[in-house]
């Protein structure tokens, strides 16, 4: 099944994607066991979707007493990975409320010296989105792109707490979450309702007793602060940034605690900080209904278009019936697991982040209506990360973990999914379904969320860039727009094309654009809208 709030593109399947995103989305977090930075009474926990009047308050400038042992510590480099990398572990407070009486975690951290020619700006943070994406990985496959940033900045990246080489989660065994992704997401009955529940239960008690001291310090907060941390390890006075689908969101939260810190920061497929929970998973159902249409109306552009050749809206009803057909009867994939509905279904959702990937889908959807389930199996092991060998990554545990910590859940019951199911329907009939049963799966979580909608102005910050894409389907393109518009010195540079995320993926006007601002500092034109 599709994790709720997931903002994803597998770096396994789509390898030419500049950025890795994840799926799921997330709201402003706050710091665990504290009111939290400029956490405000009006905060929208409700998920109705208005804009709470509070915003993110800064954090003071100078360094606590009790974090700077943190600050002064020195990295131990050496050599790993692709020639040319180095690897460190850096140590950080598992509760920045209280240093030290949790212990410590460490956090991995990668970097790849500047090259030259030209001065050296500084250090380059990059992270991939997820939440639950490694930044590593990432930079280990990405950083010899582009060549004129790469000359001038060190690349570096940092797994965030929970994610990968960082005190990864842990939540379920490999077979377990087998179980899991075959597991029916749009029940069609009081028993498929409560064997779904029970799933979500089940996943939430296996991440409870394998990572249950983790848990309640893995959010977005204490993320941007590991952040400042290593901003001052490596020497540097600002932050220089970029960040992609849900690393938008941490970005913007790094921001609006520091705003004295920041460099040039680049939020690409933006998040909106300020919108509740149900309004979220709402408004990414809609972006998916976007991207699908727009596949649909190339596929039936093709004689051989599996959905047929009449209209998008046609496509969509033939999909359904696939789908449904698939419900009743799982397909054969050549291997132990069957295709069942809600695989099939994360399958054409992994297809949709990239518009390279629609000849893929079509081939694939072509094998499914002949009764193969392989094609559509590849896409769906792809989105969760599953290796040949049935290896799941740890994205799918850390990303529900930062997800139901940062935001409430949507929904707390069974009943409250089905009173707003009209409302996903409408927003993709689809999808509409799958997300919203996807939107429960923080309806069990072990420990209470922090975090609540929130608007990020990081007044006083230098100038930000963020890109927005009008077809995102994960980020909507006025999720952008709205983050644009609370940041007080956000530019907005638009995209208008298909896809998750515009920089790095084929857009030379986007990639100029952002470069120039990287490199020298100029921002682009108002209103700047590129093809």
């Amino acid at each position: 099944m599709a994790t709720s709030r997931l903002f994803r593109i597998s770096a396994a399947f789509f390898a030419a994607t500049a950025l890795l995103i994840s799926g799921c989305s997330s709201g402003p977090s706050s710091t665990p066991g504290a009111a939290g930075p400029g956490r405000g009474e009006d905060a929208d926990a409700s998920g109705a979707g208005r804009a709470p009047k509070s915003a993110l308050a800064p954090l003071p400038t100078a360094v606590p007493a009790d974090l700077r042992q943190y600050y002064d510590q020195k990295l131990s480099w050496h050599a790993c990975g692709v020639s040319g990398f180095e690897c460190a572990t850096m140590k950080a407070p598992l509760d920045y409320e209280r240093p030290g009486a949790g212990g410590d975690l460490k956090l991995a951290v990668a970097r790849k010296k500047a090259t030259g020619p030209g001065k050296r700006i500084g250090s380059l943070m990059v992270n991939p989105g997820g939440p639950g994406g490694s930044a590593i990985d990432y930079l280990q496959q990405y950083a010899p792109e582009p060549a004129a940033v790469r000359a001038r900045y060190d690349m570096v990246a940092m797994d965030p707490r929970g994610v990968a080489r960082s005190a990864p989660v842990e939540c379920l065994s490999d077979k377990e979450m087998d179980r899991f992704t075959q597991t029916d997401q749009t029940p069609d009955d009081a028993a498929e309702v409560t064997e779904l529940a029970n799933a979500y239960r089940k996943f939430a008690k296996g991440c409870e007793a394998r990572s249950g001291k983790l848990l309640p310090h893995v959010s977005t907060v204490e993320a941007a602060r590991d952040m400042d941390v290593l901003r001052a390890v490596l020497g540097d006075r600002k932050l220089y940034y970029v960040g992609a689908s849900y690393g938008t969101f941490l970005g913007a939260t790094y921001a609006g605690l520091y705003p004295s810190h920041v460099g040039r920061v680049v939020l690409d497929g933006a998040m909106d900080p300020s919108l509740g929970p149900r309004q979220v998973n709402i408004e990414q159902t809609a972006g998916f209904n976007t991207a699908f249409t727009a596949f649909a109306k190339d596929c039936v552009e093709h004689s051989d278009c599996p959905l047929g050749t009449k209209s998008a809206e046609d496509a969509g009803k033939r999909l359904s019936a696939l789908f449904k057909k698939v419900d009743a009867h799982p397909l054969p994939t050549g291997e132990d697991r069957h295709l069942t509905e809600s695989l099939a279904t994360t399958g054409v959702i992994a297809a949709m982040y990239d518009e390279k990937a629609w000849p893929v889908l079509r081939e694939y959807l072509a094998q499914a209506e002949k009764g193969d389930g392989r094609g559509l199996l590849t896409l769906s092991d792809s989105y969760y990360e599953r290796d040949p060998d049935g290896h799941y990554a740890n994205q799918m545990y850390a990303n529900p973990a930062v997800n139901c910590l940062d935001l409430p859940p949507a929904y707390t019951s069974p009943d409250q999914v089905r009173a707003d199911l009209p409302r996903f329907r409408k927003a993709s009939p689809v999808f509409g379904d799958e997300f919203a049963w996807a939107s429960l799966n923080c309806a069990y979580w072990p420990v209470k969320p922090t975090g609540a909608p929130e608007r990020i102005e990081a007044k006083g910050a230098a100038p930000i860039v963020v890109v927005g894409t009008t077809r995102d389907p994960a980020t909507p393109y006025a999720w952008a727009k709205g983050l644009a518009d609370q940041l007080s010195s956000a530019t907005l540079l638009t995209y208008e094309g298909d896809g998750h995320t515009a920089y790095g993926r084929g857009s030379s006007c986007i990639d100029k654009a952002v470069n120039t601002y990287l490199l020298d500092g100029t921002v682009p034109p108002k209103n700047k809208r590129c093809t």
